[in-house]
């Protein structure tokens, strides 16, 4: 026994020695396994449990030396073994020191994991917005990790995510706790049809899947590094240590030739991940996973009104379904389309909550033996709206030029991000709006002036239809110059509405509460109604006008034409007339504003 301890000493004091010899605490992949960002920061892995040295955290050398002490003196030779815990460190250190005399270990639940998974290949997932909410509005992204069989529903998923139910949480908490880091942000590893369910069905949420070029060994230390992190925790932040900003950490882990992180500094968008993915040229393939409620609209797209109402009463249990397939008032494919509409809603309740189990069981084994009874027929085919490669960047720039009642007026602005509903709607959702301290600053008479700095701004115009009751809402909070004085006032709006549209664009009915300090607090209320239409991928209009009343008695109206010209993803070009009453205290003025845009993004 004493001559085995001797011998671990002396294998830890030697391989010690070599690593220092190789300068490995100071290689890029020893940082990238303890996720520091470089080599004199902190590592971005807040739970202490992940190191060995008690300032393994920010002391790369001493964490490999533990690390090594620790593989030579295993106190446990199962699971709870260092050598099963850390599986990528020992897979780096054994590649780099050939280490020798190591215990033997059994790391059964590892291995079974891996004998489940069967890791091959690797997918980047890229959940789109959600309908309605703020906190989706960015996107996700996770990875994918697939096995040799066919069917994806047998992959697993690896995601991070806020500890947080934003559904059981106050919105406006959630917001402000996930930006100055209120949430552990936990990983997990669990399978990939539960991330659809959650997603694309219960979220309505598309999911574009982009395939990566990894070969299987790379692949593999990806899932011993998600192994190693999977009982830990960091801080979570909205805007940087996120769900996107994380799952790069995997890729170059997988292949640490690849520098994702360094195209990030301030902020990491999920839709921003996918296009440096996209740009380190490891993307080989794309699919596409339509929602539940993509899949219900294009149902809504194929049925006459009396379908969809037969569609609704099937998925309530208000109809007999037996007496309806039988019925001659209806063509078969159009029963057929009616029934499978039916079905979808019936899974839409039941996930949304609005139906019990036991119902959703029974109405949906009348609808489906019904539809089998019609026989095949003709697939739904579902249009598949552009790639969110095809949208453009989140940052953007913009050059002005134009006249304000006659007068020539040059405008110069910056947005960090992300999308505003006169941009083009390629890759975006239609009606949503994010951004945040967009500047624009104006030169007028020799003077410069700020014209706006919008804090946050939301906007979730969503078209209601046959299956879908949606409210429209929008919120901003900021400095600008579109209220009674000349200034630029700190003003905050919240309000809603409703949307009717189609392919072609959607027309709005907004209703917005607001207030504005001018020398003092004002408070109104404006009424506004909105038309966005599309000429084609390359064209987009938008056309508003707005009525306020104030609490000083006084009244505002304004119109806002604007016309998007997209040439390329990250260039366009505006044309934009804007009609503004204004009330000087004295007299009644009216700011006529024409103006040029030059948009880039990048």
């Amino acid at each position: 026994m004493f001559l085995f301890l001797t011998l671990q000493a002396t294998n830890v004091d030697y391989y010690i020695n070599q690593a220092d010899k190789q300068k490995l605490s100071q290689s890029r992949y020893w940082h990238l396994l303890l996720h520091m960002p470089s080599t004199d920061s902190e590592s971005e892995i807040d739970d202490k449990n992940f190191f060995f040295a008690p300032d393994g955290y920010e002391n790369p050398k001493a964490e490999l030396d533990a690390t090594l002490y620790a593989l030579y003196h295993e106190t446990a030779l199962d699971d709870n073994a260092t050598a099963c815990k850390f599986p990528a460190r020992l897979f780096w250190l054994q590649k780099e020191l050939h280490l020798e005399n190591l215990p033997e270990v059994h790391c059964a639940t590892f291995d079974n994991l891996v004998k489940r998974m069967d890791p091959q290949a690797v997918s980047l997932v890229f959940p789109s917005a959600h309908v309605n909410s703020p906190a989706s509005m960015f996107g996700h992204t996770f990875l994918r990790i697939d096995s040799s069989y066919d069917s994806k529903m047998l992959s697993y998923a690896i995601n991070y995510a806020a500890d947080a139910d934003p559904t059981k949480e106050n919105g406006m908490l959630f917001a402000v706790k996930g930006l100055v880091g209120g949430y552990y942000g936990t990983y997990s590893l669990l399978p990939y049809y539960e991330k659809l369910k959650e997603y694309r069905d219960s979220d309505q949420r598309d999911i574009w899947e982009y395939d990566l070029d990894l070969k299987p060994d790379e692949v593999m230390q990806m899932v011993r590094h998600i192994w190693e992190l999977k009982d830990t925790y960091s801080w979570y932040y909205f805007f940087d240590e996120n769900c996107s900003y994380n799952m790069l950490w995997f890729i170059e882990i997988a292949r640490p030739s690849i520098h994702l992180r360094e195209d990030f500094t301030y902020f990491v968008i999920p839709p921003e991940t996918v296009h440096s993915i996209y740009k380190s040229g490891i993307v080989k393939e794309l699919h596409y996973r339509p929602s539940k409620r993509t899949t219900l609209l294009a149902y809504e797209d194929v049925l006459d009104v009396q379908g969809r109402e037969d569609a609704l009463l099937m998925a309530q249990g208000k109809i007999d379904v037996s007496t309806y397939i039988d019925s001659n008032k209806t063509k078969v494919q159009q029963k057929r389309y009616t029934l499978e509409a039916a079905s979808e809603l019936n899974q839409y309740n039941y996930m949304s909550g609005d139906l019990s189990k036991e119902n959703y069981l029974a109405y949906s084994r009348e609808i489906l033996t019904a539809r089998a009874h019609l026989g095949k027929g003709e697939l739904i085919k579902i249009k598949e709206p552009y790639n969110p490669l095809e949208g453009h960047q989140a940052t953007r720039v913009v050059a002005e030029s134009g006249w304000r009642n006659g007068t020539p007026v040059q405008f110069l602005g910056w947005r960090p991000a992300n999308h505003d509903i006169y941009d083009s709607d390629v890759g975006y959702m239609r009606g949503t709006q994010i951004e945040f301290l967009d500047v624009l600053l104006r030169y007028e008479e020799g003077a410069v002036n700020l014209e706006k700095l919008t804090l946050l701004s939301i906007v979730s115009i969503a078209p209601r239809s046959d299956f879908f009751e949606h409210f429209s809402w929008r919120m901003k909070s900021g400095f600008d110059t579109d209220y009674l004085d000349k200034n630029s006032n700190f003003m905050t709006s919240i309000g809603g509405g409703y949307s009717w549209g189609n392919e072609y664009g959607y027309l709005y009915f907004m209703v917005d509460p607001l207030f504005y300090v001018e020398s003092e607090f004002v408070a109104g209320i404006g009424g506004s109604v909105g038309l966005v239409t599309y000429e084609s991928k390359m064209f987009k209009t938008n056309i508003e006008g707005t009525y306020r009343a104030y609490d000083t008695g006084k009244q505002q109206a304004s119109v806002i034409v604007s016309q998007n010209i997209r040439f390329y993803n990250d260039l366009a070009l505006k044309l934009s007339y804007k009609y503004m009453q204004k009330d000087a205290s004295i007299t009644q003025e009216e700011w006529n504003t024409f103006k040029l845009s030059l948009d880039y993004f990048f």
